[in-house]
């Protein structure tokens, strides 16, 4: 039974504690390139993707520098 019950708490907070990159602004996640757990880099590239086309060329100099970072 406990260990039911914990499993079920364990879930719960894996599920909470999954990161919304969504409501970071788009310098926050060049920043965070190269820094994302593997957990999250699914969701992290699919936000960064989403937001490419409304990068500036600044931003989207920085995206393309740290492309390899991504990889690693």
């Amino acid at each position: 039974m406990k260990k039911v019950i914990f499993s079920l708490i364990f879930l719960a907070v894996s599920l909470l504690a999954k990161t919304d990159f969504s409501e970071m602004s788009t310098e926050e996640l060049l920043a965070m390139i190269g820094y994302v757990k593997p957990v999250n880099q699914k969701s992290f590239n699919k936000e960064l993707e989403i937001r490419y086309p409304k990068m500036n060329a600044k931003e989207k100099s920085v995206y393309v520098k740290n492309l390899d970072k991504m990889k690693k």
